[in-house]
């Protein structure tokens, strides 16, 4: 029987020929990234070595990512002191794959990862993050860890007790209509399977329509793929990858990808066919209550966020600003736009499209999480609505459980943006 891309890559990693659906195996790890939490992960770390005789010491210092992006900069006298923490432990075990908050070289983790070329095809890659999904983008192995389990890998560079999970096909087809994106796919595909559809499986996406995407678009599905309980969501490598890595990250070392055996045997096969797909929204408050944008046409918003390690990229950003230029936000409605990394919003500044957004009325932030979390910036108030580019529209998501978060595209994000309600971008032509 044949192996998918998750059992090749695990197989790689353990020094089998072969693993099975439901072998036990301890995958050494290529790259382990934490953002702030990294703090909880140092004290289980130096845990670790208490009563050992001799000083904490990380396995590799060159196969850790450490990126500062949740709380940026710090909002309190907690946050400051651990990244003060960090960065001293980074200074003294000599990790290179830092990021500080730094205008040169800061962002969202998940930006950092894949634009700096620390992610390849085949790797396994662990966060303490649930949406270090985003990676399998790259024909990675990428998921989320805990702090303690964590700890374990930044000592030992192996991750204890990993099954190896089933997978679902996804398969692809039809060429995307105007103002449909990754987006709205991957929002269809949470609302058809559910939020528990791909528990404890991997999602690898196949088809003429996923080929056909840019990394970009790719990152959002794989980012969104944790939605629907993946474990991890997989693209194969493939030319369009090589090329992103060439010419995006700069990355000149060899590139091998990881495909699926013809006979792979998969848990199940799903198959959309994109042709006809509509703007779709995730409605208050569970991801996979998605509905046509049709559906909930004209309900006001307060605020607009786009951004987050979902929908932050470049292209995002020229999205919005080709709906935006030249218009204005509607008056009693925030627009914030945050990049995913400082590398976007100083290709955004060179094209122009932050001068246009800041015309319009938006607000852009500097590059982190910011209001998709709402404990640093964007919260909430009583009673207020948001529709956003991000990723999760749990209750209390942006800060305030009294609130409401609705999730989109950036088309739709933009579109709404001027109308103060939700508003189908294919209608304001």
């Amino acid at each position: 029987m044949g192996q998918t891309v998750v059992q090749k890559i695990l197989a790689r990693a353990t020094g089998k020929d072969k693993v099975a659906v439901g072998d036990v195996v301890e995958p050494k790890i290529d790259i382990a990234m934490s953002h702030e939490n990294g703090a909880l992960v140092l004290n289980q770390f130096l845990e670790i070595y208490k009563g050992l005789g001799h000083a904490p010491k990380v396995w590799d210092n060159s196969r850790i990512a450490i990126i500062f992006d949740h709380r940026v900069p710090a909002e309190s006298k907690k946050t400051a002191t651990n990244q003060k923490k960090l960065r001293e432990f980074v200074a003294e075990q000599g990790i290179t794959k830092f990021h500080d908050i730094r205008g040169d070289e800061g962002g969202i983790c998940h930006q950092i990862l894949v634009e700096n070329g620390y992610v390849l095809p085949g790797s396994v890659v662990v966060g303490t993050d649930s949406h270090t999904t985003t990676h399998g983008a790259l024909g990675a192995f990428a998921f989320g860890i805990g702090a303690t389990e964590m700890a374990a890998v930044w000592a030992l560079g192996v991750a204890f007790n990993i099954e190896v999970p089933p997978t679902i096909k996804v398969v692809v087809s039809g060429k995307m209509p105007k103002y449909i994106s990754s987006k709205d796919l991957i929002l269809y595909l949470i609302g058809k399977i559910s939020a528990e559809g791909a528990n404890f499986k991997v999602l690898e996406f196949h088809g003429e329509t996923i080929e056909n995407m840019s990394i970009n678009e790719r990152l959002t599905l794989s980012n969104m793929s944790v939605e629907a309980g993946a474990t991890s969501g997989i693209i194969p490598a493939d030319k369009i990858t090589e090329k992103y890595l060439r010419e995006v990250a700069n990355y000149k070392g060899d590139i091998h990808p990881v495909l699926p055996d013809s006979d792979a045997k998969y848990d199940r096969i799903v198959e959309i066919n994109v042709e006809n797909l509509v703007p779709q929204i995730a409605c208050p408050h569970t991801v996979d209550n998605v509905k046509p944008v049709t559906e909930v046409l004209g309900l006001p918003i307060d605020q607009v966020v786009i951004g987050s390690c979902t929908n932050g990229r470049l292209q995002d950003l020229e999205t919005v600003t080709n709906i935006v230029r030249g218009k204005k936000v509607a008056r009693g409605t925030r627009l914030l736009v945050f990049p995913a990394s400082y590398k976007i919003l100083s290709e955004a500044l060179d094209r122009g499209y932050v001068s246009d957004l800041i015309k319009a009325g938006a607000v852009v932030m500097n590059p982190g999480c910011g209001p998709c979390l709402g404990i640093h910036q964007g919260a909430l108030g009583d009673g207020e609505r948001a529709l956003a580019t991000t990723n999760r529209n749990f209750k209390g998501r942006m800060g305030n459980p009294n609130s409401e978060v609705y999730l989109c595209s950036p088309a739709v994000a933009a579109a709404s943006a001027l109308k103060g309600c939700i508003t189908d971008p294919r209608g304001e032509e």
